[in-house]
């Protein structure tokens, strides 16, 4: 054969087997890159991010729900406040300097008035059980006192009739009249006995009176 020009593909050759262009240039053919590392990077942090975004909602969603109360149902009640006779205390301190106003046949004690715990009491009146004698304090009644605070206060007593006063005082005590925001209350405090021996002594001088 003569004849200048490329060789014709002859009987029973496909053109598959033929030499492609990047063959007869004597060029390799190209190949795909691989997406880079850095798009695969940038891809796997936004989807970390939109499901830790999706996680923190679901949640706070989920807490909120909690802590609410379900419709048609109120709040649990906060737990009412303790009576006064619970969280108050009064106590004998010592004799005290009678007020220069006090009629004849008076005497004085300091006593402290306590409040543990709870909203503020008012001390509404304060007494004693004994018919032939009068009380007054120091402030006067009322008077209130607040939580985790004491006070002190100045009974007088007054004999109006020594034949009524006892010659030997066992067990006296204060009635003391209380109100906070639970309620009224009348308790009885007991002194001791030292709040007895000094009653004892104090009727005893007023009254002239010995241990006979």
């Amino acid at each position: 054969m003569t004849g200048i020009g490329p060789l014709e593909p002859g009987e029973g050759t496909r053109a598959r087997d033929a030499p492609g262009p990047d063959e007869t240039s004597g060029r390799r053919p190209r190949r795909r890159r691989p997406p880079r590392l850095a798009d695969r990077h940038r891809r796997t942090v936004l989807v970390a991010a939109a499901l830790a975004a999706l996680l923190a909602a679901g949640g706070w969603l989920h807490a909120t729900r909690e802590h609410r109360p379900p419709p048609g149902e109120s709040r649990p009640p906060r737990p009412a406040p303790p009576f006064p006779a619970q969280v108050v205390d009064v106590s004998y301190l010592d004799p005290a300097a009678t007020p220069p106003h006090a009629p004849h046949q008076s005497f004085s004690f300091a006593v402290l008035i306590s409040v543990e715990s709870g909203p503020p009491v008012s001390v509404l009146r304060m007494s004693q059980p004994y018919a032939g004698l009068s009380l007054t304090s120091q402030p006067r009644t009322p008077f209130r006192t607040g939580a985790g605070s004491a006070r002190k206060i100045v009974v007088t007593l007054h004999v109006t009739e020594c034949e009524t006063v006892p010659l030997n005082a066992g067990l006296p005590f204060l009635d003391v009249t209380l109100r906070n925001a639970r309620a009224i209350q009348v308790q009885s405090f007991i002194l001791g006995p030292r709040y007895a021996q000094a009653l004892t002594e104090a009727l005893r001088g007023a009254c002239d009176r010995d241990s006979r």
